[in-house]
């Protein structure tokens, strides 16, 4: 796909749409849907813990097995819960299988030092770093106080952009204790960092990041055998278009 198709499509073509075209044999689509979520399963996985590397191996296998059971998805919920809900599993027996340590937050950011997508001048840069090195502390001194469902809970909500209904769902929980947790996650961690950060700025995955996860996805994805029954799906559909 061209820059201009895969924007006009990311902008304008609804998830539905795009899962019809998958299933009937244009996979090529589905790097929309990997342009669409990355920032949301990448923040989700740094909420969770996982540094940049382990977030994209994360969400490469994330797409992966995704990709591999669209046609079980009966959108009984929205593509964005499930494939946030599929990333949180990911997660969670990654950390289990692995008795995963979580990194030290400041070294985290020291490690990855993100640029500004649409950085046009140093003045931006330079305020993107101060601000990085700003939110490290005050991530270092506040994120490591917060249990882990009050971490993962602010981040679905803050970060990603989860209702609560949608959270509870992914974190199969009430939507009460939902509401619950991220009023205490905010008396513990908002008032500090909302001295220095948007939402934006936190985790943020940049476009450079984006293209190399789109490539990794697309590049895995013939090699699947769930390819053969969309083939099968896409010839029979060939077929009924040709006997009307």
């Amino acid at each position: 796909m061209t820059d201009i198709t895969i924007l006009k499509n990311i902008q304008q073509i609804s998830d539905t749409e795009v899962l019809e075209q998958i299933l009937s044999g244009d996979s090529s689509v589905f790097e929309v849907l990997i342009r669409r979520y990355n920032p949301f399963l990448y923040k989700t996985a740094r909420g969770y813990g996982f540094n940049h590397q382990d977030a994209e191996d994360l969400m490469q296998e994330t797409y992966i097995n995704t990709y591999q059971n669209l046609s079980k998805f009966r959108n009984q919920s929205s593509f964005k819960t499930w494939i946030i809900k599929i990333m949180v599993n990911q997660c969670y027996h990654r950390a289990k299988k692995n008795n995963y340590r979580k990194e030290q937050t400041a070294q985290i950011f020291a490690n990855n030092k993100f640029e500004c997508m649409f950085s046009t001048n140093n003045h931006i840069d330079t305020t993107k770093s101060v601000i990085n090195r700003e939110l490290s502390q005050v991530i270092e001194a506040t994120l490591d106080k917060l249990p882990e469902n009050y971490r993962i809970t602010f981040t679905l909500r803050e970060l990603s952009g989860l209702n609560v209904n949608e959270t509870a769902e992914v974190m199969n929980t009430t939507a009460s204790n939902v509401k619950v947790r991220m009023n205490r996650a905010k008396l513990m961690l908002r008032k500090e960092i909302e001295k220095i950060y948007s939402a934006e700025d936190i985790y943020e995955f940049n476009l450079i990041y984006c293209n190399k996860i789109v490539d990794r996805v697309m590049n895995k994805i013939p090699e699947l055998k769930v390819n053969k029954v969309i083939k099968v799906n896409q010839v029979n559909r060939d077929k009924n278009i040709l006997s009307l």
